[in-house]
């Protein structure tokens, strides 16, 4: 039997148990938590980014129950929009790394939790020493961004934290996503992802939606539904465990992992797609001055040349990342080694649980924050 509605909006909801009363009645701050899918920290935070967290008040970041820190780089000016904001902690930092001239927009379907991000909007304008406020929060659904009046084309940047797994339509989630950003831009998230399909009495336990496992995706349907979306193949940023401490929950979990894992769409117009190439970046990135560190395949060192693949040079190419970045045309693996097997082209890792098992495999890693090569490349 299909429970009502979520109120009027039109998005059905699995269960009889709606998540907004467990993000905003049974959970009052993230101690609350059975299992650490929430509070994963999702890879090491730039120092503009740490010092932007300290200015966040603390009720708000004592409310916030989203997985990992999901702040993409080359930030200034970019209007973000961050789908389940919760009590907007992502708002508020990126509030501070788009500047005053950027803007950032939050939507969450959780009324107390709007509540309490809006109510320091003042405090962190006045923080921050704007003149104007650049953040809005709205309640609403990620399904139906168009009822909340977003526009076609109208946002950068669409960031995600442990949220979509709560979604009854995950396609279209991204299909909203895809809709409001503008050509050649990002949908940059982080949430869980299950190693198999889930089991119907995982999907229907109420603690483990809450917990925001049962919702899961497994990793490979990811990839589906973004190419029947539109958007490029997922690029596969970092990758973290999932622990579970409770017994019960483990019992019912049984031999399906999870892990937390960011992953970047891009937006790519037809006209950015044109072959292979070399690129060299010229450095700039607040925080990523020396070393960009893109996703788990791809590390950009100033001034050295890198092969890309079309992929790759086409989301350079297309993104906000252009300006930033020489981009030449040629065939993989014609750049000049460098002494890092991050230099050329190699098989790509996408599962994030092969990912995982990289990063706390004993040894040295292939390259620094990524694994382009095979194990022993080095």
């Amino acid at each position: 039997m299909r429970v009502p509605v979520l109120k009027d909006t039109g998005v059905w909801w699995p269960l009889s148990f709606p998540p907004q009363d467990y993000y905003g009645k049974e959970l009052q701050k993230s101690e609350d938590l059975k299992t650490n899918a929430c509070i994963t920290s999702a890879r090491p935070l730039p120092k503009a980014v740490r010092d932007a967290l300290k200015r966040v008040h603390e009720e708000v970041v004592a409310r916030y129950y989203g997985c990992g820190l999901v702040i993409p780089e080359c930030l200034e000016s970019c209007r973000i929009l961050d789908l389940g904001s919760g009590s907007g902690r992502d708002c508020y930092l990126l509030s501070q790394l788009v500047g005053e001239q950027g803007h950032v927009t939050g939507i969450d379907m959780t009324e107390g939790q709007v509540e309490v991000a809006k109510k320091h909007i003042a405090y962190h304008m006045d923080k921050f020493g704007y003149q104007k406020t650049n953040v809005e929060f709205l309640q609403g659904y990620m399904e139906k961004l168009g009822d909340a009046g977003l526009a076609d084309e109208s946002y950068d940047i669409v960031i995600s934290n442990c949220v979509i797994n709560l979604s009854p339509d995950k396609r279209a989630v991204l299909r909203e996503a895809y809709r409001v950003l503008k050509p050649g831009g990002e949908m940059y998230f982080s949430d869980i992802y299950a190693s198999q399909h889930l089991s119907e009495t995982i999907r229907k336990h109420r603690v483990l939606w809450g917990e925001c496992l049962a919702g899961a995706l497994c990793w490979r349907d990811l990839y589906s539904i973004a190419a029947e979306v539109g958007f490029s193949p997922p690029c596969l940023v970092t990758s973290s465990p999932i622990t579970i401490g409770d017994r019960e929950l483990e019992g019912i979990v049984g031999d399906c992992r999870f892990v937390s894992a960011t992953f970047r769409l891009f937006k790519i117009p037809g006209s950015s797609w044109a072959g292979p190439g070399q690129v060299i970046y010229n450095g700039g990135i607040v925080g990523h001055e020396r070393e960009l560190v893109f996703d788990a395949n791809f590390t950009f060192k100033e001034g050295e040349v890198v092969d890309v693949d079309a992929e790759m040079a086409a989301i350079l190419r297309s993104s906000r990342f252009s300006e930033k970045f020489l981009i030449r045309a040629g065939g993989a693996n014609t750049a000049a080694q460098q002494g890092c097997c991050c230099t050329g082209v190699k098989e790509k890792i996408c599962d994030p649980f092969q990912l995982l098992e990289r990063l706390v495999a004993p040894g040295p890693a292939c390259c620094p924050g990524g694994t382009g090569g095979p194990p022993g490349c080095c």
